[in-house]
């Protein structure tokens, strides 16, 4: 991938990426409003769910690797719609050769159809057998720190927190619990699932996460294309703000102009 040099880059199983905002390729109408979702996203990471997807193993159908070249995009294939843990493995297995050898997998088993939470019992009996063979996991997971600090022990290279339900466009729901996982993690974090529309993303990284990933917030749009734009705006601004440092919250009020040093 030819990006730009980035002074504040996000770093994944050792690749730098100068941008935070990850997205997905469900839900949209067709490959071209994906094609160009993703391009106005400035994502560089996208993910696809390899049960649904075509790359090639039907030629008839439109193909994702037209619409994103390998070139110029990160495919990051993940597990969705698996229940148990040897399922998801086999996804990643197919999903590595059908990109030619490519590690770097987003895993994700989920408990149930109707909150479509992670089954985090199966989810670390997976990443465990999935690190074994060479993968390198990301891993959508619950908001609970301890999972969370379990699952980069056991060797996950990014750790992605739910702020709410998958689709549920709530936002974040869970600001204290992700203050917890980012406060210990060596890793990067990255919000997965729950973001609505742009201040929550620039809410999630002004918490200090390192990225977001989305894919209903965008394609889910009146105007998908244009929603994509204004996630990239919220991401970057999110980030500069948290690195910038907010002001402390006070009860009363601080003058701007302070009387001091006043000539009159």
């Amino acid at each position: 991938m030819n990006a730009p040099p980035c002074s504040d880059p996000l770093l994944i199983a050792g690749k730098t990426y100068h941008s935070r905002l990850l997205t997905g390729t469900g839900k949209f109408k067709d490959m071209d409003e994906t094609a160009r979702a993703s391009a106005a996203a400035g994502a560089q990471i996208v993910t696809f769910a390899v049960r649904r997807m075509n790359l090639g193993q039907d030629p008839a159908q439109p193909n994702l690797l037209d619409a994103l070249p390998p070139d110029r995009y990160t495919l990051l294939p993940n597990t969705a719609g698996c229940y148990n843990a040897a399922d998801a493995v086999r996804t990643c297995q197919l999903a590595r050769e059908l990109l030619d050898g490519a590690s770097l997998v987003k895993l994700e088993v989920l408990g149930d159809s109707k909150t479509l939470f992670p089954d985090v019992v199966q989810t670390l009996a997976a990443a465990r057998t999935l690190i074994a063979d060479g993968f390198q996991v990301m891993v959508y997971t619950s908001d609970d720190p301890i999972i969370a600090r379990e699952l980069e022990a056991i060797g996950c290279v990014a750790i992605m927190p739910l702020a709410a339900p998958i689709g549920s466009g709530l936002g974040i729901q869970n600001k204290y619990n992700l203050l917890e996982i980012i406060d210990n993690a060596k890793v990067p974090v990255l919000v997965d699932a729950g973001v609505g529309t742009a201040s929550d993303a620039a809410i999630a990284m002004e918490l200090g996460c390192d990225g977001v990933l989305m894919n209903t917030a965008i394609a889910g749009a009146r105007d998908p294309v244009a929603m994509a734009g204004a996630m990239r705006k919220a991401v970057q601004a999110g980030r500069e703000a948290f690195l910038a440092g907010r002001i402390p919250r006070r009860r009363n009020a601080s003058a701007s102009s302070p009387l001091d040093g006043l000539f009159f």
